[in-house]
């Protein structure tokens, strides 16, 4: 498929004005207690479960807003691309009204991109731009605060004015939209605080954003940095960034350059998963070193996207448990072998893609996995798109749903971020923070939103996300309402294989529920739903 050069095209341009939705829900259901055999090093005990789901993936993709994929959800324009009709009786979403797409509180109206327009500008979703575009509630501000019309970098690359407001249908995003039809989806999950990737990453596995030190490239030591925000005495204080992790050999460019890495405090879900013997891992494109220089390990893999355009896979900052001394694997180590892939070996549950399809392929697939693509196949605006995202999520839920495990699986599709993409519904603050240099009114604390623990600039939550869990306990056709964040997932791993919480003002405990989007009381739906990887159409 041919992808359109820069183009400039026409939109209609508003004047500013007042509108935007808050909705929130909270969900509360219950599950069954079947058991699990779990592994830790070289062990084996008994681990029981708290529902049928003995092997949870969550695939923890890149920078994406509700509204940008799912905004006219289940209605597409079918003028290009992959056709796409909706199931009778498909539910509607608190998506992008006739008013919102014709006379937006924003200076442009929302446009459909298409399929050829699938490489697009990055846009600022910077962790105060990001609340300036929510304009105190009224979200009419996304133009001025977060967009990124005109890009440089890439050969091909579609921008415009007002690019922020766009979204895709299900002529692009088909494959999403198909397992929406199929399985469940949420309108109502949302981004934990504002800001973009690592702390999105962080909040998935442990709730926390706080707990960051700033240490020296080289010597791992604490150095004065500007890394954390409201550090304390020692230095300790909230990531906000993008600082690429302490315990890693291809941070800094494969340690090219030498600035500062962050160092977190505290425990996160590995370290829990650990101590109750279950198995796990976090697998990301790219994480299989190419060489060494000077002593690191090199990440060099790259691929082309869709554009033709040559991508660095691998990304430190996407990688959580790089901060964390426990749960790191500095040197990227592979695994002693395909059998203890999940156990703590060299690999320290940390591994490459391939790694997770050499598991599959094995039945071995580990009771938690967390899957980030290579960053070609991401989503992320400005070097991935669309088009090879899907080819990822297909490829590996087509692989999943056909192995034997499938009856006992389920996989969550997440998002880290949300680009700075517009999205018409303003998140509801739970978490506030008063850092007069980071955060703005809305943030404000109240008696009912004082900072957990005291910690400031983890205000959120933050932008609203798609969220979908297939599995053949989803609900089928579903759409839920209630209110859940990133750090929801991890609250479904502790809950269902009872771990126990994080602590230190996680946000795992006050995290709505998975559950409402399962039924485990149905008999599982094991046939395969496969789609075409390119298409996302339905083969069969």
């Amino acid at each position: 498929m041919g992808l359109k050069p820069k183009t400039w095209s026409k939109k209609t341009r508003r004047s500013v004005g007042v509108g935007a939705v808050v909705a929130a829900a909270l969900a509360i259901a219950a599950a069954s207690t079947p058991a699990f055999a779990g592994t830790h090093g070289n062990q084996t005990k008994a681990v029981k479960t708290a529902t049928p789901i003995k092997h949870l993936v969550v695939i923890f993709q890149e920078n994406v807003s509700f509204d940008h994929y799912f905004g006219t959800y289940p209605k597409a324009a079918n003028t290009d691309g992959t056709t796409f009709k909706a199931k009778s009786g498909t539910p509607a979403v608190n998506g992008l009204t006739n008013k919102l797409l014709n006379n937006n509180p924003n200076e442009y109206n929302p446009s459909r991109l298409s399929p050829d327009e699938a490489l697009t500008c990055d846009q600022n979703h910077s962790y105060g731009p990001e609340q300036q575009a929510y304009d105190g509630g009224k979200a009419d501000q996304f133009v001025q605060f977060t967009e990124t019309d005109k890009c440089t970098g890439m050969p091909i690359i579609f921008g415009e004015p007002g690019l922020v407001m766009d979204y895709y249908d299900g002529n692009t995003v088909t494959g999403l939209w198909n397992y929406a039809q199929n399985y469940a989806m949420s309108d109502n999950s949302f981004d934990a605080g504002f800001g973009p990737s690592s702390p999105g990453a962080l909040n998935l596995i442990s709730g926390q954003t706080h707990g960051v030190q700033a240490v020296d490239s080289v010597t791992g030591k604490p150095v004065s940095n500007s890394l954390s925000t409201s550090p304390d005495k020692k230095g300790i204080g909230t990531v906000i960034g993008d600082p690429d992790p302490a315990f890693d050999d291809c941070s800094d460019t494969n340690h090219t350059s030498t600035n500062p890495l962050a160092k977190m405090t505290g425990q996160n879900v590995g370290d829990l998963l650990n101590n109750e013997g279950v198995t796990w891992g976090w697998f990301q494109g790219g994480f299989a070193p190419t060489g060494k220089a000077n002593g690191y390990a090199v990440c060099g893999a790259t691929h082309t996207n869709v554009g033709g355009n040559a991508v660095v896979d691998y990304s430190a900052h996407h990688n959580p448990f790089e901060y964390y001394k426990s749960t790191s694997n500095p040197k990227h180590l592979p695994p002693s072998s395909v059998k203890n892939i999940g156990k703590t070996d060299q690999a320290n549950h940390q591994y490459d893609m391939t790694d997770f399809d050499a598991a599959v392929a094995a039945n071995n697939v580990p009771a938690v996995s967390f899957l980030k693509a290579p960053e070609y196949q991401d989503g992320h605006a400005g070097y991935s798109d669309p088009l090879d995202e899907q080819q990822f999520l297909v490829k590996t839920i087509n692989e999943l749903q056909k192995s034997k495990d499938w009856s006992s699986t389920a996989v969550v599709i997440a998002y880290d971020d949300s680009d700075g993409w517009y999205d018409h519904v303003a998140p509801p603050i739970h978490n506030g923070s008063s850092d007069p240099a980071n955060d703005q009114a809305m943030c404000a604390p109240t008696k009912k939103t004082k900072p957990l623990n005291g910690y400031e600039d983890r205000c959120g939550d933050g932008p609203r996300q798609p969220l979908l869990v297939i599995s053949p306990y989803s609900k089928t056709n579903y759409v839920d309402h209630s209110e859940t964040t990133q750090p929801s997932i991890l609250r479904f791993i502790e809950d269902n294989w009872k771990t126990g919480r994080i602590g230190d003002g996680s946000l795992d405990a006050s995290a709505g529920k998975l559950t409402n989007m399962f039924n485990f009381n149905q008999k599982p739906v094991t046939k395969p739903l496969i789609l075409d990887p390119k298409t996302g159409a339905v083969k069969k």
